[in-house]
């Protein structure tokens, strides 16, 4: 998604929840046990991976890995279980090109998609007024899927389990209508093989998740 997309798609969300401002007056209320908010995100996935690329023997090639940032929709279903505590399960897939770089050399040897599915458990401690801080921590998976070996390299991804913590609020706008900021910090570790493993690296994904949205309660 390019960065025009994503704005474009950041102002048709503004203009949903201008509709829903024309429609209704009443004030926004902080959702309570058994209640849902769906949220329509733009969200950022910016790895921060710096491993290096060993060869079968494990000696240092001068190599490192980079990922690329990837800018997406997704979609936040959360659920209240009391009135202080929520789950959250987020969808969405992304694209990443990860590139073998060092001294004199910097060429992309995999393009993939990933499907990383989400599931926190939330902790609200405010029950009152327009703004309902939270903070959370979970699991999210690494599916990598439709990979596209470039430049001659051969590129076999490991999928796996990684850690959330996450930190965000819903703040009110009008009727069920509400504005969602979303920060989470992915832990995730992969194994890279290259060629055959002829080169190894054992990737820290890491990434930052960042996202802007608008949220309905039901």
């Amino acid at each position: 998604m390019t960065a025009r997309t994503a704005l474009l798609s950041l102002a048709m969300l503004a203009g949903a929840a201008g509709a829903a401002h024309a429609q209704t007056a009443e004030p926004w209320s902080p959702p309570r046990a058994g209640d849902w908010i769906v949220t329509g995100r733009l969200t950022q996935v910016a790895p921060t991976t710096e491993d290096r690329i060993l060869t079968a023997a494990g000696v240092d090639t001068g190599l490192q890995v980079d990922v690329s940032d990837h800018i997406m929709p997704t979609l936040g279903f959360t659920w209240f279980v009391t009135d202080h505590f929520a789950v959250e399960a987020i969808l969405g897939t992304t694209q990443h090109e990860i590139r073998a770089q060092g001294p004199g050399t910097d060429v992309v040897v995999h393009e993939t998609w990933v499907l990383p599915p989400v599931v926190t458990v939330q902790y609200r401690p405010l029950t009152e007024g327009g703004f309902s801080p939270y903070v959370g921590a979970g699991v999210n998976a690494m599916l990598f899927y439709s990979g596209d070996d470039q430049n001659g390299f051969t590129v076999d991804l490991e999928d796996g389990l990684g850690l959330v913590l996450q930190a965000g609020a819903d703040v009110g706008l009008t009727g069920p209508w509400s504005l969602n900021v979303d920060v989470k910090k992915v832990w995730f570790n992969t194994d890279a093989d290259i060629n055959g493993g002829a080169l190894t690296s054992d990737v820290d994904l890491d990434p930052w998740v960042v996202s802007v949205g608008v949220g309905r309660k039901f």
